[in-house]
């Protein structure tokens, strides 16, 4: 993959086409990945030469992606310069999990209010329409998972749309960034325990309430519903980073728990 960092980025230059804006993207992503991975240690510095060497890119496109990662909270800039991997408490990814919550309930408040377009509520009805037929087996298998997956971040980004806000969506993004905080990162770890499939038809009946709070203009009990919602994430939580399925979850290293 670095290789073809290099390449793609050699072959757009001899095109004569700007590639700092397309580096930048590609470095960030493969920086992220290698956090997430466990390839960049929590705690520890990161050796910026060692990446340019690795990725075999200028430093100008990778000290931009290390600046973007330390804002969406996966570095921290160290106090003489350069950054080192973050390492969460328990208790930091649970309030970035309530912050999501938080963020979501005022989303799904302003749409009630505010009055969601009628092209994006049909939207949101057939997803969970979709989400109904996939949560119908007893049991789900790999496909359906992923098809589960693809269904609920669609359905919290439509009701992202529903506020009208792009000031919440860009704070929405960045709570999402974190490894733990977006609406699915627990789902696919979880998919092999006994009650996956009960806490996930348990989410679906919410996203259908806090629907029909929002078509209904019911701001107060919209907000209270998706917060609630959130507090399934929390429990998700406390259950996989003390379950034997944890290094399944991106990131869960750089989670320090609770003695």
């Amino acid at each position: 993959m670095e290789q073809a960092i290099a390449t793609n980025t050699a072959e757009m230059d001899a095109t004569g086409t700007s590639t700092t804006a397309s580096a930048q993207v590609r470095v960030q992503l493969r920086l992220r990945e290698m956090v997430l991975d466990g390839e960049l240690v929590g705690g520890q510095r990161i050796a910026e030469l060692a990446i340019v060497e690795r990725l075999g890119v200028s430093r100008t496109p990778i000290r931009a992606a290390l600046m973007r990662l330390e804002q969406e909270g996966l570095l921290d800039a160290l106090p003489n310069g350069g950054y080192a991997v973050r390492v969460f408490s328990e208790s930091e990814v649970s309030d970035a999990i309530e912050l999501r919550g938080t963020l979501e309930g005022l989303c799904a408040r302003l749409a009630a209010e505010r009055g969601a377009a009628p092209m994006l509520l049909n939207e949101a009805r057939m997803c969970l329409r979709t989400l109904d037929t996939v949560l119908g087996p007893p049991a789900l298998d790999d496909e359906a998972l992923s098809r589960y997956v693809e269904l609920n971040q669609q359905f919290h980004g439509l009701l992202r749309e529903m506020a009208g806000s792009e000031v919440i969506a860009r704070e929405l993004d960045r709570v999402a960034r974190l490894p733990f905080a977006s609406p699915s990162a627990f789902v696919v770890v979880q998919a092999n325990s006994a009650g996956a499939r009960d806490m996930m038809v348990v989410a679906q009946a919410q996203h259908w309430q806090v629907l029909d709070a929002i078509e209904g203009r019911e701001g107060s009990r919209a907000e209270a519903l998706m917060r609630e919602h959130s507090r399934i994430a929390q429990r998700n939580l406390r259950e996989v980073i003390r379950s034997q399925h944890a290094h399944r979850l991106p990131g869960a290293q750089l989670i320090r728990r609770r003695n």
